[in-house]
């Protein structure tokens, strides 16, 4: 990945500190994997030793997560919460209805990272509803292409900064 294929994920501050306290705990949490690999590795043959093969799996997602931790806070803007103003911008709690249904569907516009543990559904900027949706002001329709190839209309009923 160059330079220029990384992209600026904006996050506010309590979720830049919530994403680093939990790198520097897997950080931390490094010689424990090594160990539990060690006293696996000494239990004898490895071909057979469930253990030390599962030891070495979490060590794998482990390292995995911490890159990705490490290329999402070195890319990071931390900025403040949205104004609220009414447009779709990331980091804002938006209100849908889509063309044809008579109920509304509500989400937060941010990256996976950024997203509240379950109490919201997360669509990224970067989806096919989320970019139609972004400068989009309440009242507003806009459209967008579903993976079947239609097109789908949906109105924003209303945006507001998350957490507000």
């Amino acid at each position: 990945m160059t330079v220029s294929d990384t992209k600026v994920t904006w996050l506010t501050q309590e979720a830049y500190d919530r994403l680093k306290s939990e790198l520097d705990e897997l950080i931390e949490n490094r010689p424990v994997i090594a160990a539990k690999i060690n006293d696996s590795r000494e239990e004898g043959d490895l071909k057979e030793n469930g253990g030390y093969h599962a030891a070495r799996e979490e060590q794998g997602q482990q390292e995995a997560r911490i890159r990705h931790l490490q290329e999402l806070l070195r890319t990071a803007k931390v900025g403040e919460a949205p104004k609220n103003d009414g447009v779709a911008e990331p980091g804002m709690v938006l209100t849908v209805r889509y063309e044809g249904d008579d109920e509304d569907e509500k989400f937060l516009l941010a990256t996976r990272e950024e997203g509240a543990e379950g109490e919201l559904e997360v669509y990224s900027p970067d989806s096919p509803l989320g970019k139609a949706l972004l400068g989009a002001k309440e009242g507003e329709a806009r459209e967008y292409e579903l993976p079947n190839g239609r097109t789908q209309k949906v109105t924003l009923i209303k945006a507001v900064p998350y957490g507000s």
